[in-house]
């Protein structure tokens, strides 16, 4: 016969670790109430499924205001970690750009379809095309243009009595003070630097009409023709621009590259400091915990809860065990 203080010891433990089972099954089991005769069974369905809704509003509560609050989440995505990875993974993607064999449009192809490819070189086309002629169109473009040319031709004409004066003698006509330096000395007085007061403002007069003619002309032809003028040189050079290989468009474009990748990461970080307040009250982390928690069916919560808690759940069972063998013991002794 088996002594008792080796029996009750170990009763003691087995009832501990078969409760403590139990407990641990019927916080989860069952998952639906029971009736018999029409009365529901009492503790059916299991606690968590019975207060399920409860739980998962204070689950969704609890994480939103203490593990994912504005404060831990401004630290976790503004951290020094956060942002050496964003910085990193900028600079592989251009380091991968500059070796990259694909024309912008097969690029972007991998991002959009043609059509929107295509709807969005228009749609720029067309916006540069309207900015651009209008600006031409009610600028005064033209009153520079005609401006420009008249003192460009003014200044040619100065110098020009010089410049035949030396074309003559440097071709043998009238060495020693000859034809060729007379021709040089009354071109000079007539059109260049040692032309008289009378005949400078005589070519003044004559430019200030000719530079008024030719100004109204350019800015009638921008008025009329700039939109099909530019339209064409945009359209031109957008099939350019979509037919150039990327590492073309990004060759020697180092400091560019270095100057785009601190601005999007500057972006990112205004982005993050003025919009996270927004972010978080649009996406309201406690609703879409809750109301996960809510979709999710007993039988996957189960499963997941075991499998994340497995080791502390059976340490929970044995620890019944234990303290059922210690009772049992103590209970011989008394």
């Amino acid at each position: 016969m088996i002594p008792s203080y080796i029996v009750a010891p170990l009763v003691g433990g087995v009832i501990g670790y078969i409760t403590n089972a139990l407990a641990i099954r019927m916080l989860f089991r069952p998952h639906h109430p029971k009736f018999f005769l029409g009365h529901q069974i009492p503790f059916t369905p299991g606690i968590i499924p019975k207060e399920k809704s409860r739980i998962a509003a204070s689950v969704g509560e609890a994480i939103s205001e203490n593990l994912m609050n504005e404060d831990v989440m401004h630290r976790s995505l503004l951290s020094d970690e956060m942002l050496s990875k964003i910085r990193e993974a900028v600079s592989s993607f251009f380091a991968r750009q500059q070796q990259n064999p694909e024309t912008l449009r097969q690029f972007l192809s991998h991002y959009l379809s043609e059509e929107e490819i295509s709807q969005i070189a228009s749609k720029c086309e067309g916006d540069l095309t309207t900015m651009i002629s209008k600006k031409l169109a009610n600028s005064d473009v033209g009153d520079k243009i005609a401006h420009a040319a008249v003192a460009h031709v003014m200044s040619k004409m100065m110098h020009f009595g010089n410049g035949i004066g030396e074309v003559l003698k440097d071709n043998g006509i009238g060495h020693g003070g000859g034809f060729g330096d007379k021709a040089k000395r009354f071109i000079g007085r007539v059109f260049g630097q040692t032309a008289t007061d009378t005949t400078k403002d005589f070519i003044s007069a004559l430019a200030e009409p000719v530079e008024h003619a030719l100004s109204n002309n350019i800015n009638e032809m921008l008025d009329k023709n700039s939109a099909d003028i530019v339209g064409g040189l945009i359209t031109q050079e957008t099939g350019t621009l979509l037919s150039t290989p990327m590492k073309t468009l990004l060759k020697d474009r180092d400091d560019d590259i270095r100057q785009a990748t601190d601005s999007i990461v500057s972006l990112y970080i205004k982005l993050i400091k003025e919009q996270l307040p927004k972010i978080l009250a649009a996406i309201n982390i406690s609703k879409i915990i809750e109301d996960r928690i809510n979709d999710m069916d007993m039988a996957e919560a189960e499963r997941l809860i075991f499998e994340v808690m497995d080791k502390e759940l059976k340490a929970i069972i044995w620890l019944g065990a234990g303290l059922g063998f210690i009772m049992g013991f103590i209970n011989c002794l008394l």
